[in-house]
């Protein structure tokens, strides 16, 4: 589960009706080279993410996220819960200092009133939904409880006995909250907010969840989960931990408060003892989850029914303390660079990151010279990408280095190989950018007039597994961005099945 502290969530709206489901992202900001707000913004943008979600209510990033449309969840942290929740006009002095204040050019839409408070801050359990009423009150007296919803993130963790879904029910210790809390959303038409991780089911289980099952691949009919009571068949852990929640809220005569994931996702790397934390893992999960909730595909408790969903999480967080996995859940690094690409082709999401449509290769940052002009010769010679623009007196000659060079000419036949694995390697000296590095007069392959064709006899692009040779080039370059084309990824908790 992931904690409050000096994180935000940013959720990502792939759609655009609202009874469709949405992928958000996480965004933690345990990093040692953060990016500031206006660089976050900037990000979203052109990644078209349409919802944002922060742990916090940061002003410098509340007010970035101004005049964008992007619709924002704001959130009281842990450490203010006890106040707001033991006074009414500590809880309307937030809203005004933090909700108010920015609206409408910041368009506000939710609050999330804590994280995980049941089980990582038990103490404060018994004001939570105190908490959550007095902020309440504060919209309604602002006339902003119709376009302002009020929750709280829990832990799956809160759900037992979770396999068949069934007979899940809530920590019996836990129902002199929970039913007061699920009173207060179904009153003012809210959702419950559930942290679903199936990674570390699938890890805690010993070998009894199988990893297709974890990860959304398909499975033969013998092998799917079947709840011995309803005789529903469970593919994945995901929608089994899902209709586990929607089971414990009808245990308590709950049936028509709406779900959403606030957190789910899968580690892209990991030590020796997380073997199973890998790109090609995070890959497949995030996609097929992706794909899972952008289809409205539901669970089998209620198919069709949106199941919007938070990825675990924007950035990979360096600083975060812990195992390697633990630094690793994220689907940008700092600069803005896609840990991977996901593979989602024929989804219909408009997220940037996840087709290679809006990617380029361009030469690594303090990539050795020497081996830059061996890449561009190799390019502009057997790798038969059309070079003539580098030539002086044409548009991409200035500036006249080997970096801006290169750049130009490992664009050109990275998209003249249909942006494919491996195409953007160099030896070690290219890298994929989401950064258009276009430049005055000087329209980069991946900008416009892709040639996305593969030409019989063209050449592999040598990798950091071959030897580059090739003839000598007059085209320089010198300017690059670092980034390895994976695939994206997200992080789900869910509960052990069989």
């Amino acid at each position: 589960m992931r904690g409050f502290a000096e994180s935000m969530i940013i959720c990502v709206s792939l759609n655009s009706h609202e009874s469709d489901g949405f992928i958000g992202v996480n965004i933690g900001t345990d990093l040692s080279d953060m990016p500031d707000p206006t660089q976050v913004v900037a990000l979203l943008k052109a990644q078209q993410i349409r919802h944002v979600r922060l742990y916090d209510a940061d002003r410098a990033m509340l007010l970035a996220l101004a005049n964008t449309g992007i619709r924002v969840t704001v959130s009281v942290p842990n450490d203010q819960l006890l106040g707001i929740g033991q006074s009414n006009a500590t809880a309307a002095n937030w809203v005004s200092r933090n909700v108010i204040a920015h609206i409408p050019a910041t368009n506000i839409t939710a609050i999330a009133v804590g994280s995980e408070v049941l089980t990582t801050l038990p103490n404060a359990a018994p004001v939570l939904v105190s908490a959550m009423n007095f902020i309440q009150s504060a919209l309604v007296a602002s006339n902003l409880a119709s376009q302002i919803k009020v929750s709280t993130p829990h832990s799956s963790s809160i759900i037992l006995d979770s396999f068949p879904p069934s007979q899940a029910f809530f920590n019996r210790t836990l129902e002199p909250v929970m039913v007061p809390l699920l009173k207060f959303l179904q009153s003012t038409g809210s959702f419950l907010m559930l942290n679903v991780y199936p990674y570390y089911d699938y890890v805690q289980s010993n070998g009894a969840i199988p990893l297709d099952y974890a990860l959304f691949r398909p499975l033969p009919p013998t092998k799917e989960a079947v709840d011995r009571n309803t005789l529903l068949h469970y593919t994945n852990v995901f929608d089994a931990v899902v209709d586990a929640a929607y089971f414990a809220m009808s245990y308590l005569n709950f049936t028509n408060i709406p779900i959403i994931i606030t957190e789910s996702g899968w580690p892209s790397k990991g030590d020796s003892s997380e073997p199973d934390a890998t790109l090609d893992n995070a890959n497949t999960y995030n996609s097929n989850l992706i794909r899972h909730v952008l289809n409205n595909t539901g669970t089998p408790k209620h198919p069709g029914i949106a199941l919007s969903t938070y990825i675990y999480e924007l950035y990979n967080e360096d600083l975060r303390p812990g195992s390697i996995s633990e630094k690793n859940w994220g689907l940008f690094n700092a600069n803005g660079v896609p840990v991977y690409i996901l593979h989602l082709t024929g989804s219909g999401t408009v997220l940037a990151n996840d087709t290679t449509n809006q990617t380029y290769c361009v030469a690594k940052e303090g990539a050795d010279k020497k081996l830059l002009q061996a890449a561009l010769d190799w390019a502009c010679g057997p790798g038969k990408v059309d070079c003539n623009p580098l030539m002086q007196g044409n548009p991409c000659y200035d500036p006249d280095t080997v970096v801006a060079h290169a750049s130009y000419a490992f664009d050109a036949y990275y998209h003249k190989m249909g942006m494919t694995d491996g195409t953007c390697d160099f030896n070690g000296v290219a890298t994929v950018t989401t950064s258009d590095p276009s430049h005055n007069s000087c329209i980069f392959p991946g900008s416009g007039g892709r040639n996305r064709t593969t030409t019989n006899g063209t050449s592999l692009a040598p990798s950091s597994n071959s030897t580059v040779s090739g003839c000598h080039s007059q085209y320089l370059n010198e300017k690059g961005v670092l980034f390895n084309s994976i695939t994206l990824g997200l992080m789900l908790w869910g509960v052990a099945f069989l």
